[in-house]
């Protein structure tokens, strides 16, 4: 399995490629979503784990574009807002699955 990582977060985003190796599955792991778009024309991927709050942009906004688009990848988001109102937003996005992050 090839999972494309989106997350800025340096200590959480080493984190989880690290546990994704480990269990023997490939993951590229970038930071922004022009980074991510890039590697999306290259490679394909059977997951995005996609954070929400980027540098260059709204993880949500991302997703849409790439349902439009006809991208059925699965995606999981993966982030710290916790409201409902944000969980609602982010499956009617086209998320397959919507995670919080532990919060320290």
């Amino acid at each position: 399995m090839r999972v494309l990582l989106i997350e800025d977060n340096l200590a959480l985003g080493q984190a989880v490629r690290e546990q994704i190796a480990d269990d023997d599955h490939a993951v590229d792991w970038v930071q922004r979503l022009d980074h991510a778009e890039l590697n999306m024309q290259s490679t394909s991927y059977d997951l995005i784990l996609l954070d929400l709050a980027l540098p260059d942009g709204n993880g949500i906004d991302f997703l849409k574009k790439q349902r439009m688009g006809g991208d059925v990848t699965p995606v999981i988001i993966l982030t710290a807002r916790d409201q409902i109102s944000d969980r609602i937003a982010g499956l009617n996005a086209g998320a397959d699955d919507y995670l919080v992050k532990p919060r320290r």
